[in-house]
């Protein structure tokens, strides 16, 4: 019988990659992508390119992914990101059915760590308290 690897946490920096990976994938629908962006906050993203891109994300709406990935290299020189390379930030591309599981499991971690001021969606009471 194969066990399964046990996966090594991902750092602050790649947690972020793959949280954008996953919201820009073909195999999340508009809709779920919505959603998971309401449970993020800009501040979640500590790098300034990236949280710049979580932001255009998801103020694009319900629109295609597609759609999604042609308009982030305008929308990110326009605010000012004029070296953006859409394919190395998503590198790898594309992902499998099989990697959506790991990008979403990246995407809890850091939805766990928070990144600003805003209570997170897991503090506790008494967290927010002090």
């Amino acid at each position: 019988m194969k066990t399964k690897p046990i996966s090594k946490s991902p750092n602050r920096e790649q947690m972020e990659r793959n949280t954008l990976r996953l919201l820009c994938s073909v195999l999340v629908k508009p809709g779920t992508r919505l959603e998971i962006c309401k449970l993020l906050h800009s501040n979640d993203f500590l790098d300034s390119l990236r949280r710049a891109v979580f932001e255009e994300v998801q103020t694009a709406g319900l629109i295609s992914s597609k759609q999604l990935r042609a308009s982030l290299p305008v929308l990110m020189i326009n605010r000012g990101f004029a070296d953006f390379d859409l394919d190395k930030l998503l590198a790898p591309k594309l992902a499998s059915e099989a990697e959506i599981e790991q990008l979403f499991e990246s995407t809890l971690h850091l939805l766990k760590l928070g990144g600003g001021d805003e209570p997170t969606l897991f503090a506790s009471e008494a967290d927010v308290e002090n």
